[in-house]
């Protein structure tokens, strides 16, 4: 991935937002790694590092929002511009997980 995917700022949203949105139907796309993905996540979420999240973007539903996070918001801006240039509608969750869990996002390590 270039580097140009992290300078452009994507359509974000913020954990507080990003939450009521989860509610309505978005789905969250975890672009963390595995170990962080397995300390904790967000329920229902994708799990797609953004390492392979090309790759993974079959699996993603067209016709729902997609919201990118990571741990603090850097690497799900540029998952975010990733997916848009690819047709989907994404937003990207800044502050990642320290935000969402500050909005009172529900998390699992399961």
């Amino acid at each position: 991935m270039s580097i140009r995917h992290y300078l452009r700022r994507p359509p974000a949203v913020s954990a507080a937002e990003a939450v009521r949105l989860v509610e309505d139907g978005a789905l969250v796309v975890d672009v963390r790694r595995q170990f962080e993905w397995n300390r904790v996540h967000i329920p229902n979420a994708i799990h797609a590092p953004l390492e392979i999240l090309l790759d993974r973007c079959a699996d993603f539903p067209d016709d729902r929002l997609l919201i990118t996070f990571c741990t603090g918001g850097i690497r799900s801006a540029g998952a975010a511009n990733l997916l848009v240039e690819n047709g989907f509608e994404a937003l990207n969750m800044s502050g990642g997980l320290i935000q969402w869990r500050a909005a009172g996002g529900p998390l699992t390590d399961r």
